[in-house]
């Protein structure tokens, strides 16, 4: 029998499966799936028979971010420092593959956007389909972050773009980026990533961790968890603050729906 919930881990031929499992909303993480997420990756690094991760969705997308839909509603109040403490949740469940003691690859189909994008860059290594689009819209409601993770992968110039504008990028154009390591057909997508995790495990469980706990030392040492810190920080007041365009969206959501809301907006953007 399939497993039902919404995140869970398995093992495959010697290779660890962090796997998102809620294909009817794009894989979209809900609020009890952020500390699910967590455990699951801390699962996977006790599993005594991998040294490396897979962080994989079901169905046609990877993960479509955060729920936004109002289907996940937490009933936190709407200030700053209740914001910042429910962004908190979000950051950490992002950062989970990156503070894993194993290698995660991500393995990318469909969406992955807004927090889904930002957990695919928290990853070690990424594999995408040739049909995946990668991006972080949030800007365009009003929203931004909170993980400001893609200047690290990207280069300033290239994420400032990728995040002021919040378009979609190809998997083409993300591999142009030097965000996406390999790029393959899509139906040959979970065989070559089993593959691509088959050919890191040679390696060894020691080496890998040690080497990936040295790049993780020298990145904090450059700054990189102050920087996402600092992010987290300032765009908490954002989440808090009724703009213009917010309203606007609420409003037709609350007369059309979601979907529609979405489309209106990002129409807006096509030249």
């Amino acid at each position: 029998m399939s497993d039902t919930r919404p995140i869970y881990y398995e093992r495959k031929d010697g290779i660890g499966y962090v796997v998102l499992n809620r294909p009817d909303k794009l894989n979209a993480i809900s609020e009890p799936m952020k500390a699910m997420l967590v455990e699951a990756f801390a699962e996977a690094d006790r599993d005594r028979e991998t040294c490396v991760t897979v962080l994989r969705g079901e169905g046609r997308s990877f993960c479509a971010g955060h729920d936004i839909s109002g289907d996940d509603e937490d009933n936190h109040e709407e200030n700053a420092i209740n914001w910042h403490e429910h962004l908190a949740g979000s950051v950490r469940s992002e950062m989970a593959p990156f503070e894993a003691a194993k290698p995660v690859i991500a393995s990318v189909q469909g969406h992955a956007l807004g927090g889904g994008c930002q957990l695919a860059m928290f990853c070690d290594l990424v594999i995408a389909a040739d049909t995946a689009k990668f991006g972080e819209p949030e800007v365009r409601l009003g929203y931004a972050g909170p993980a400001f993770i893609m200047p690290w992968i990207a280069g300033f110039r290239r994420a400032r773009e990728f995040i002021y504008f919040g378009d979609h990028i190809t998997a083409e154009v993300a591999h142009a980026y030097g965000i996406v390591n390999k790029v393959v057909p899509a139906d040959t997508l979970s065989a070559a990533t089993h593959a691509y995790a088959k050919r890191l495990s040679l390696v060894g469980p020691e080496v890998l961790m040690r080497t990936k706990l040295a790049l993780k030392r020298g990145l904090e040492a450059a700054g990189f968890r102050n920087a996402i810190n600092a992010g987290h920080d300032i765009v908490a007041a954002l989440y808090a603050t009724e703009t213009q365009v917010g309203r606007e969206f609420n409003s037709m959501v609350e007369r059309d729906g979601f979907k529609a809301a979405l489309g209106w907006r990002s129409n807006q953007f096509k030249t």
